[in-house]
């Protein structure tokens, strides 16, 4: 595969100083050069309504047309109350229906997660990887990405200070683009 590896990359927080869009901005930043991130803001997304499935709202046909436009997704997940927020939930259950207009059927996708908990969004991706296998999504196994005590390791403008983090983020990336292509080649 000789072109770029297209990346819808968005982040499950509407915090303008959200942690884990520093997540997404550092994958931007350390992508390897075969692989471009188009990053898509969730703001704005309105509540899934099952009577408007096949007239969705703007912005639900916009994401699932960036989603259907992209090779892989990238997804960065914050944790609350040991799961995914609701924001993130709302979003895949917008592009997930109805189910015989998915762009979610066998995508090939990434998690990583910052918190400022000990465990980083673990909880959150797990949570995460279940709703993926009733998607029959792709998801990359390792690395995993899971930056714990995040507000001392992401400075006052958004950037990652972790160099760790930063690493494991291109190589999440690396994994992400070989099961790409590797799954195009099927």
């Amino acid at each position: 595969m000789s072109e770029k590896i297209k990346v819808l990359a968005f982040a499950g927080s509407l915090r303008k100083g959200s942690f884990n869009k520093a997540l997404i901005r550092a994958a931007v930043d350390v992508a390897p050069e075969n692989v471009a991130i188009e990053v898509f803001d969730l703001e704005g997304m309105p509540l899934f309504n099952q009577d408007l499935e096949a007239t969705p709202p703007q912005k639900v046909k916009e994401f699932k047309e960036k989603i259907r436009a992209a090779d892989a997704l990238l997804i960065a997940t914050p944790e609350y109350n040991f799961s995914i927020p609701g924001v993130l939930k709302n979003a895949i259950d917008c592009a997930s229906r109805p189910k015989t207009d998915t762009p979610l059927e066998g995508k090939p996708v990434a998690i990583m997660s910052a918190s400022t908990g000990r465990f980083g969004g673990a909880r959150a991706q797990y949570q995460l990887r279940q709703s993926f296998i009733f998607l029959n999504m792709q998801p990359v196994n390792r690395p995993e990405v899971m930056l714990s005590d995040a507000s001392h390791n992401i400075d006052a403008d958004g950037n990652i200070t972790n160099e760790q983090t930063r690493q494991l983020i291109r190589q999440l990336l690396e994994a992400l683009a070989a099961l790409t292509i590797k799954l195009k080649q099927q």
